[in-house]
């Protein structure tokens, strides 16, 4: 039985680039891939854009009330693996039907997108993707001090900014992605002082990531 992956890592991470490669394995041997994308990442138009300089234009932009099974169903009887770029912007109902297409039609899917936003919110998409999904990797990078880099930073004109809607797409109006620690994510994003707060530098990520949440929930009370 085919299985479906789920592919995430923060932004810089290499997830297109891994997809494009994959895809040119199943080709080599002569066996047939079609990649997909939410029609809602306009960066690229209908093509993925990985930041080597690589590019492919995908088989199908994919909306939020398309069906996915029913899109791709007339290739079932010759597809050896489904790819999807930006994983993150598909609804919970599209992710289930991948995880159909896995187990009913036995194909395998492979997905790659952002597990959180730039507050550190989870795409529905990614959540039903850790649902679902059969195996999971996270694909690493590095912050600009040397660790590893998990979470999204937002900067528009220059600036990280802690505010927003959850979906601005990378490299439009204005608006650019940092991948950064979680200690430079405090500093940068939430201007928390680290100085002051000392000893945060041997917390772990998933303790620093509830340092986060609390901070979230303190900048929704106070505008609430």
């Amino acid at each position: 039985m085919a299985k479906l992956y789920f592919r995430y890592g923060a932004m810089n991470s290499g997830k297109t680039t891994n997809l494009l490669q994959v895809a040119y394995n199943y080709e080599e041997r002569d066996q047939f891939v079609v990649i997909i994308k939410a029609d809602i990442d306009k960066k690229g138009g209908n093509k993925i854009v990985a930041r080597v300089s690589m590019e492919r234009e995908v088989d199908y932009l994919i909306k939020p009330e398309d069906d996915i099974i029913k899109i791709l169903k007339p290739r079932f009887d010759n597809l050896n693996c489904i790819l999807v770029d930006e994983a993150q912007f598909l609804t919970e109902e599209q992710v289930f039907e991948l995880f159909v297409i896995a187990k009913k039609y036995d194909i395998p899917v492979i997905a790659y997108g952002l597990r959180t936003d730039f507050k550190t919110n989870a795409f529905p998409g990614s959540l039903a993707l850790f649902r679902l999904a059969d195996e999971f990797e996270e694909a690493p990078t590095i912050c600009r001090c040397g660790e590893k880099a998990r979470f999204n930073a937002r900067i528009i004109n220059g600036k990280f900014v802690s505010d927003g809607n959850q979906v601005a797409i990378d490299e439009m109006d204005e608006v650019h992605y940092e991948s950064l620690c979680g200690k430079c994510y405090l500093e940068k994003v939430m201007n928390y002082d680290m100085e002051e707060k000392n000893n945060y530098e041997n917390l772990t990520d998933t303790e620093l990531n509830s340092i986060v949440d609390e901070i979230n929930k303190i900048i929704k009370k106070r505008k609430g």
